[in-house]
């Protein structure tokens, strides 16, 4: 009996034990009309570091995400506290022992009048590597978010590896954003309908009240529309800005043009 192809086999006792599981927890709490930084507890390679009033940074201090890794980051910003989520450096997604894919998973919570802006350094597909990224991100009625992700398919002169990105959003349980990315798969690999001759995609979620549509039901909010760009008004409380483009410097630009486009409220 022969063993299909598309069927890895299990993984050994010694690629097991090679992989890292680590989690890491922000979580804030109000002190006084101010934020304060509850929690900050991280493993390495998934290390965290308080770098000013209400902001942290990712810092990577070991390699990876690797094969068979299992990371996971918690955040849960208070009621009425705000926190800013950036990383040191891009994060580069390698093969390892394991045949297992690598995971990041993110289970983010918002809370009432609280805000959130998490922008980290692009994540690259090294060349061999199988990756899954999950976020689940839960919104209080009135919390405001902006959540940008940018992904490079592979380093300078190579082809990317495998990764499959969900992204889940709620507003005060009902769903806001549900969305998933596929690259380096067959299916979508140069397609001209997916990313076309595209490096690197990127998005950026911006949500809050001052978006919500339903208080102006007769106004009908409208896509804006650029070169690799657009922002893409959603049915709730919100707007997805999105970009293709050839190295990160223009997919930078380009999304950046897409938010402001989505920075702006829709009027009243």
């Amino acid at each position: 009996m022969t063993t299909p192809l598309l069927s890895p086999a299990p993984p050994s006792p010694a690629e097991r034990a090679a992989a890292v599981t680590a989690r890491a927890v922000i979580a804030t709490r109000a002190s006084g009309g101010h934020t304060r930084l509850e929690t900050l507890r991280s493993e390495p390679p998934l290390t965290v570091r308080q770098t000013g009033p209400g902001l942290v940074h990712l810092v990577s201090t070991g390699a990876g995400p690797l094969g068979g890794d299992r990371l996971t980051l918690v955040i849960d910003v208070a009621p009425g506290t705000a926190l800013e989520v950036r990383s040191v450096a891009s994060t580069l997604v390698l093969p390892g022992p394991s045949p297992a894919d690598s995971l990041m998973m993110i289970d983010a919570h918002v809370g009432a009048g609280a805000s959130l802006r998490f922008t980290p350094e692009p994540t690259v597909l090294a060349a061999g590597c199988s990756h899954r990224m999950a976020v689940r991100l839960s919104l209080a009625e009135d919390a405001t978010v902006f959540w940008r992700e940018e992904i490079v398919f592979g380093r300078h002169g190579e082809r990317p590896g495998r990764c499959r990105a969900r992204f889940d959003a709620t507003v005060a349980g009902r769903p806001l954003l549900r969305q998933e990315l596929v690259v380096g798969h067959p299916e979508v690999e140069g397609s001209p309908a997916v990313y076309g001759d595209a490096r690197c995609v990127g998005s950026t979620l911006v949500a809050g009240p001052a978006w919500d549509a339903a208080h102006d039901s007769k106004r009908e909010r409208r896509a804006t529309i650029g070169a690799g760009w657009a922002a893409l008004p959603l049915a709730g409380p919100g707007v997805l800005a999105s970009a293709l483009a050839q190295d990160t410097v223009e997919l930078r630009a380009r999304l950046g043009r897409a938010e402001q486009a989505a920075a702006v409220p829709p009027e009243r």
